[in-house]
């Protein structure tokens, strides 16, 4: 009796190492690595590229010859390769499409054949939690493919690392290492997620999150005609009602609950509809608790926003709302997302960056890509002011804030050659809507001196005719190519 239980034991045990092993075999030569040479802008001297700098990260084949990875493997990539699994030559390749919100890019390679042998993964469905699941990918230390197995822990709205994107996550246990980025989350052979990043707060270890299936699916959608649109946003912004007094101020009965809304945008889908005030109960068919948050499944709470990211632009969403504690319900059409609903513009790749130099001092707009030239600890090191403005809200009168930068110290500059990261808020005295404006402004001055100034009231004066008589001699003596950027004006 004990033997043949111990026979069974070994049997079942071998079953299992072998049906393992097979899965295994099916799902590696679909795990691609992949060899990227990045060349950002420097936002500290926009006219020039930073080091080139040589990276990896790991892709899954899907359907339609394409290799799905993260954003961030191949952003501001200048050469991209391909390498599959056992093989030792690298394939060139190419990025046919990117949401670097969804940290979520599609490259393909064009060499004959390349994919004839390579199987293409399906998308599944989201793991339930605590469902073991199996991280396949190329991270640092080695060329092998690597298979580590993780548990699905949590699954909630998450600040994506990469282009600082809100949206759904899910967090695993499973080690999460540089070159695992891009790689697939595999439950039963099909993808369930796509690794993007690891826990950077050096409190916790051993957790990764990844791309969920309903985001991916919303980006391969977005993919098929080859316009990127992103993900909706309706214009308006919240705060929660926790507060019982709140909630009876705002006309709430006690079995309702929702989110106050405290900010409606102009040219925003839901000016003209929603006011300040508003308290939106439901969106769609997800009833809205009072910590913002929706039930998705018994398990798993998040944050309301993910009913909107849902939708596609070009589609309706169903708010239901009170106000003044009537309900209401009406109808608002996704669009597109404003560049940005904050004084400072989020990151942006794969662009160069705009400039004006004007009697010798440096003028950008202010934007994430340049905060965080400061380096990773930018939310410490940048100056105050500029990370201060992230939490002004836009508007069509003042859409977007202007740097005085460096200045390159010369005659026309004496008195400011120690200026620098200083906000212009006024041009001769007319307030400043943004970068496009302000470049204008400077150009088309018919005054003798230029009177720049802050809301401090702290004033730069240039003269205007030794601007332009000392433009030339300045760019050759710190060799610049051009006073301004390619494009900033139509000429």
């Amino acid at each position: 009796m004990i033997l043949l239980s111990l026979s069974l034991f070994i049997f079942t045990g071998a079953s299992i190492a072998q049906a393992q092993n097979s899965e295994i075999r099916a799902i590696e030569d679909s795990v691609i690595k992949i060899y990227t040479t990045q060349s950002a802008p420097d936002y500290f001297t926009p006219w020039r590229l930073l080091t080139p700098r040589q990276s990896s990260g790991s892709g899954s084949v899907i359907s339609g010859n394409q290799i799905l990875t993260n954003a961030h493997v191949v952003a501001n990539a200048s050469y991209v390769q391909a390498q599959k699994h056992n093989d030792p030559r690298r394939y060139l390749a190419r990025v046919t499409f990117i949401s670097h919100e969804a940290d979520l890019a599609l490259i393909t390679v064009d060499e004959p054949g390349f994919f004839s042998d390579l199987k293409a993964l399906s998308i599944g469905d989201l793991p339930a939690p605590l469902q073991e699941v199996s991280v396949y990918g190329y991270p640092i230390g080695g060329k092998s493919l690597s298979i580590t197995k993780g548990i699905l822990s949590r699954v909630e709205q998450q600040v994506y690392a990469h282009a600082g994107g809100y949206l759904l996550a899910g967090q695993i246990d499973a080690a999460i290492n540089p070159g695992n980025s891009g790689g697939p989350v595999i439950v039963d052979q099909q993808i369930v997620g796509v690794v993007m990043q690891a826990n950077s707060g050096g409190r916790a270890e051993n957790l990764g999150y990844f791309v969920p299936p309903s985001m991916i699916r919303h980006v391969l959608a977005d993919s098929e005609d080859g316009v990127y649109d992103g993900f909706p946003d309706l214009g308006f912004r919240t705060q929660t009602l926790d507060s019982p007094a709140a909630k009876k101020a705002y006309g709430l009965s006690d079995d309702q609950n929702g989110v106050l809304v405290i900010k409606v945008f102009d040219d925003a889908p839901a000016q003209g509809i929603l006011e300040e005030n508003d308290v939106i109960l439901q969106i769609d068919d997800f009833d809205i608790a009072e910590d913002g948050s929706i039930r998705l499944s018994d398990d798993i709470l998040t944050d309301y926003k993910h009913a909107i990211d849902l939708h596609h632009v070009g589609e309706s969403v169903a708010i239901t709302y009170a106000r003044h504690g009537q309900v209401q319900t009406t109808m608002l059409d996704a669009r597109e997302a404003l560049d940005s609903y904050s004084l400072v513009t989020g990151e942006q790749f794969d662009k160069i960056p705009e400039y004006y130099i004007y009697g010798g001092i440096l003028f950008v707009p202010l934007n994430m890509n340049l905060i965080k030239r400061w380096g990773n600890d930018w939310s410490r090191t940048a100056p105050v002011s500029l990370l201060q403005a992230r939490n002004e809200w836009s508007s069509p009168e003042r859409r977007q804030l202007v740097v005085a930068l460096q200045v390159m110290a010369a005659d026309v500059n004496l008195g400011y050659h120690d200026w620098r990261n200083w906000i212009v808020e006024y041009v001769n005295g007319e307030p400043v809507r943004d970068f496009d404006h302000f470049a204008n402004l400077i150009r088309d001055n018919e005054n003798d001196n230029v009177v720049m100034e802050n809301k401090n009231g702290y004033q730069l004066v240039i003269n205007h005719e030794q601007a332009a008589a000392s433009e030339a001699a300045i760019l050759a003596r710190y060799q610049i190519p051009a006073a301004h950027s390619a494009d900033l004006f139509d000429e």
